[in-house]
């Protein structure tokens, strides 16, 4: 069997494989959903990261400091869901 057609083989099973994982992962509740997404977050080496500059230690700082103090406006997940399918949404 070509090297390309065995690789090709390959890539489509992958695909395939990533499929169902990407299928049962929707399958699952909102909470345990948001446990996998912080898993998998998890899962990259700290050192993958890009270090943080002074100035964005500073802006999250100043945003941390700012929600303490209670000047922040919060919104719930469903809220936040909520506005930015509506900002998707086709306007007439």
């Amino acid at each position: 069997m070509p090297l390309a057609v065995f690789s090709q083989r390959k890539d489509e099973r992958m695909v395939a494989s990533l499929d169902r994982v990407l299928e049962a992962a929707l399958a699952l509740p909102e909470s345990e959903r948001a446990e996998l997404v912080d898993t998998l977050i998890s899962s990259f080496a700290p050192e993958d990261a890009a270090p943080l500059d002074d100035a964005w230690l500073a802006e999250i700082n100043r945003r941390s400091d700012e929600f303490d103090a209670g000047g922040v406006e919060t919104l719930s997940w469903a809220e936040v869901k909520d506005r930015a399918r509506r900002r998707q949404a086709p306007h007439d």
